[in-house]
């Protein structure tokens, strides 16, 4: 692990740790490293060895390859220009906590969602009806629509031109609430 890649996992280590409702000391106690090197490491003043990172992996369930995955996304800057797809295009690339689309045009998906995760669903331009949990909301240019994780939905664009953006937490991402943690 070089430097700078050592340097950034402490964002993730805090990110997962926080997750999953530990403290400090519930990691340290798990991990047998000191309170002290942990908090250095999450405010990364501290390389972790990488034996040391293998404990820390381990006392937060998850592995040193996702926690050195959730670093490099921790720090991305992209841009992605206007234009670029047809219809539906991604507005955040790659694999990263957040899922961002825009949809363009009158589309009727035709299906029911339900995703695991919260999402916000914004109305750009033009207007929208959206079929939540069995209620019907019209959504106009400004509005904004919140699903909660594991709402059933289905929307369509009202208008010509509608343009709207959908935020989500990533399908990868394990964003429920846990009240036994």
């Amino acid at each position: 692990m070089d430097d700078k890649e050592a340097l950034r996992v402490g964002a993730a280590v805090r990110r997962r740790r926080r997750s999953l409702g530990l403290t400090l000391a519930a990691v340290a106690t798990r991990s047998g490293l000191s309170v002290p090197f942990l908090s250095q490491i999450e405010n990364e003043r501290a390389r972790p060895s990488a034996r040391s990172l293998d404990r820390v992996a381990e006392a937060l369930e998850t592995t040193t390859a996702r926690l050195r995955a959730a670093a490099d996304s921790a720090r991305a800057v992209d841009v992605v220009r206007a234009g670029e797809g047809d219809g539906v295009r991604r507005v955040v690339r790659g694999r990263h906590q957040l899922s961002a689309l825009e949809f363009t045009g009158e589309l009727d998906l035709g299906r029911e969602f339900q995703h695991r995760n919260d999402e916000v669903m914004y109305v750009v331009r033009g207007a929208a009806e959206v079929e939540a949990e069995g209620q019907a909301h019209r959504l106009e240019q400004g509005d904004t629509l919140f699903l909660s994780g594991g709402v059933r939905h289905r929307w369509r664009a009202t208008m010509p031109g509608t343009r709207l953006l959908v935020v989500a937490v990533a399908e990868h991402i394990d964003a429920t609430f846990d009240p036994r943690r």
